[in-house]
């Protein structure tokens, strides 16, 4: 296993509060993290360093196809915010540690984490070697609020103002 500390990257399909829903069933916590090419080329090769070293000690070689293997690269994905990024998705049967910038616990009613704000997050890659196959997955295990930032099309927040104000009168009733 091999832990990552990321910084300053664009959060993706987050889930960090409730597990996330597939096919009608709950699965993980889980959330993508996108990782800017040009500013981060270092973390990138560290990563991908690590990636490698598990394939070759704990797979012993093996061939991994690009979806077998958590980190890919954005500009192969088609969603918005993806281009010019690797991106890399985490998961955990438990809740990750989810804090604001001066580590102080967050809680779903705070509205801090949404698909485009950014985010420090901390990971540990893991080789999958057993009945279900092969694979290099990465662990969720905590995020901590950096900033906001554009929010993707899967993370547009409400606001007060979508809406106006009226009173029975204004309404029909049947």
């Amino acid at each position: 296993m091999s832990k990552i500390i990321l910084k300053d990257v664009r959060l993706s399909f987050p889930s960090l509060f409730h597990k996330a829903v597939f096919d009608g069933k709950e699965t993980k916590f889980e959330a993508t993290f996108l990782i800017d090419k040009a500013g981060n080329a270092a973390k990138i090769k560290e990563i991908k360093a690590a990636i490698d070293a598990m394939i070759k000690d704990d797979l012993k070689g093996a061939k991994l196809p690009p979806d077998k293997i958590c980190m890919k690269d954005g500009d192969s994905i088609e969603y918005a915010g993806y281009a010019g990024t690797m991106s890399l998705k985490a998961s955990s049967t438990k809740r990750p540690i989810i804090i604001d910038r001066d580590k102080s616990p967050l809680t779903e009613d705070d509205n801090k984490f949404y698909a485009g704000c950014y985010v420090n997050a901390s990971l540990e890659l893991w080789a999958q070697n057993n009945n279900y196959g092969k694979r290099i997955n990465c662990n969720l295990l905590g995020v901590q609020f950096m900033k906001d930032g554009e929010p993707f099309a899967d993370g547009v927040k409400g606001s007060i103002d979508d809406f106006e104000a009226f009173t029975d009168e204004d309404v029909d009733f049947i």
